[in-house]
């Protein structure tokens, strides 16, 4: 170790300078982790709303009434929005990255404070925006999450395209400029800030996945947020970047020359990489947790870090296989489907790591480990259905069906939450310096697997036999009738799903204030978080700067004194 003196090492002591105005990065990252479970509590709120009225359509709810058609289609639009931007892209990178990038790397903060806390305080800002959204005047937007034109580009297209809209899409804008600032953050930090001996090669797998993250964050929002304000002035402003001459209501509108398929570019080419941006923390998680529970080095360190990359690489080339219903050339399809089956390829290589880093280890089933073998299971299980939407001729029978929905739940939206709950019950000791419950960690894992995969599995069913997506109900078309038990069966599975988050949340509130005491080390593990104190001082390392000796994954080292050795131990230990 090298002691240096740190002049950030007290902590501010006033309550808005260390909450409100926090230059702190761990402050922080709790911070956005919370403003995501607040809303993916919304979101699943919506989606349970959704799936009771495709079962009951007619049923009045308490404080919420009779679920009109285009209320159905607001639903589905703010649901997917929210889950996307707020959830999946927001905890993993803003919560966890936050706050354990720098402790990983050895940094006593991110390279740039004040703008962290920028950026936290416009994500949160896009979200009160978001959620006003209901509370306008024509309610909130029914346009879909993807927010194609000419739909969402026409004040008068019905209710909840006049305020509604322009609030969904300045949300969207705003949360842009946030993700640009902390994608800033997190690539001059990597950068610039690693500890001495911390070379990329030695860095922890979750550091390679925020990095790459944040790349594909700062090259894909900037598009998104230029699509926005277009998209902004088409409605408020009568530009025509996305609207051609059309008739709504029997009234020619004021616009012609604009393309709708110009949004679909400019959204899928953020939409793609959005994808990786929501799952690539989730694998840096798994590859931690899976390495640390089987007591094992992970299997092919470089291979996992340059399959990441490939993954980034290869998730800004394949935006078209989203619009092959949308007649373009027979030639750009097949080289957009040759290039998605090649981004299978470096996700079947971490996958096989995966496998081999548990292979003939001393596994440890812990409950971390649990939701890390369930990311993986949900990974494989989600991505077996890609290959099959990659092929234009199969996508086209299947693009509106719920086999997209089932595809993209699994593989995207809750392989990334079981991503965050592996995060939150292997770092909460950590972060909050106790233990969370292990029995009630266990009875959530199991149902909630259980509890996804009745959910999401019969969606790829309902998809091949042509249930159609976005239909608020299925009482007037009669061969949908018949898919209708599938529909109540994943109804009651998600119901129950969702009850079983409850028992999260309780484990999670009474572990932070009565949970027992953690140790600074409770899973004898090797990366730098778990060489300073717990929860970690203000500087992080309470003024002494840690000396890099060893890769993250020293574990069953032959002839040493224990099975683990640390980053920090002295460089005289022989390792692997």
């Amino acid at each position: 170790m090298v002691a240096m003196e740190n002049p950030h090492a007290h902590a501010p002591l006033g309550f808005i300078r260390k909450y409100i105005f926090s230059l702190d990065h761990k402050v922080i990252g709790i911070q956005y982790f919370f403003l995501a479970l607040t809303a993916v509590f919304v979101g699943m709120f919506l989606s349970l709303l959704m799936r009771i009225h495709l079962v009951w359509p007619t049923a009045v709810l308490p404080l919420v009434g009779e679920i009109k058609p285009e209320a159905y289609l607001s639903l589905l639009t703010m649901h997917g929005t929210i889950m996307v931007f707020f959830v999946l892209t927001t905890a993993p990178q803003g919560g966890f990255g936050n706050y354990f990038l720098p402790i990983q790397i050895g940094a006593p903060d991110m390279a740039f404070p004040v703008l962290n806390m920028l950026s936290f305080w416009t994500t949160f800002l896009a979200f009160v925006t978001i959620i006003a959204a209901f509370f306008v005047s024509g309610g909130a937007p029914l346009h879909g999450w993807t927010g194609y034109p000419p739909l969402s580009a026409m004040q008068s297209a019905g209710p909840g395209e006049g305020l509604g809209a322009d609030l969904w899409i300045t949300s969207i804008a705003i949360f842009c400029v946030a993700s640009l600032m902390g994608a800033l953050n997190f690539i001059t930090t990597t950068l610039d800030l690693r500890a001495k001996g911390m070379t990329m090669m030695r860095m922890p797998l979750t550091c390679w996945s925020w990095f790459i993250t944040a790349i594909l964050g700062l090259l894909a929002f900037g598009v998104l947020l230029s699509a926005g304000i277009l998209l902004l002035m088409d409605r408020n402003l009568g530009t025509s970047f996305y609207v051609p001459l059309v008739v709504v209501n029997g009234q020619i509108m004021g616009h012609k020359g604009g393309s709708p398929l110009l949004w679909q570019h400019l959204f899928w080419f953020f939409g793609h990489p959005e994808v990786y941006i929501a799952i690539l923390p989730g694998m840096g998680v798994a590859s931690q947790v899976l390495s640390t529970f089987s007591r094992k080095p992970i299997f092919g360190y470089r291979a996992m870090v340059y399959a990441m990359l490939s993954i980034g690489f290869f998730g800004f080339m394949v935006w078209g296989h989203h619009m092959f219903m949308s007649g373009m050339s027979p030639y750009s399809a097949f080289a957009f489907s040759l290039l998605t089956m090649a981004i299978g390829v470096p996700s079947a290589i971490k996958t096989f790591n995966w496998l081999g880093t548990m292979y003939k280890g001393r596994l440890r089933f812990h409950t971390p480990m649990l939701y890390a073998i369930g990311f993986v299971s949900l990974f494989v299980s989600g991505g077996l259905s890609g290959p099959f939407l990659a092929q234009p001729v199969l996508d086209i029978q299947l693009h509106d069906t719920y086999f997209v929905v089932g595809h993209f739940h699994l593989i995207m939206g809750v392989a990334a939450i079981f991503g965050m709950f592996a995060a939150t019950y292997y770092w909460f000791p950590k972060m909050f310096g106790r233990m969370m419950n292990e029995s009630w960690g266990r009875i959530h894992f199991f149902i909630t697997l259980a509890g996804t995969y009745a959910i999401f599995m019969p969606m790829h069913y309902l998809g091949m036999a042509g249930g159609t997506r976005r239909y608020s109900q299925y009482t007037e078309v009669a061969y949908l009738q018949k898919l209708m038990p599938l529909h109540q069966f994943m109804t009651y599975a998600a119901i129950i799903t969702i009850a079983v988050q409850f028992i999260f949340v309780i484990n999670l509130f009474w572990s932070m204030f009565k949970g027992p005491k953690a140790s600074d080390n409770p899973w004898e593990a090797t990366t730098l978080e778990w060489t300073t104190a717990t929860p970690p001082p203000h500087d992080n390392f309470g003024g002494v700067t840690p000396v890099v000796n060893h890769g993250p994954y020293e574990y069953g080292v032959p002839g040493a004194a224990k099975d683990y050795i640390m980053q920090t131990d002295p460089a005289t230990v022989t390792t692997h």
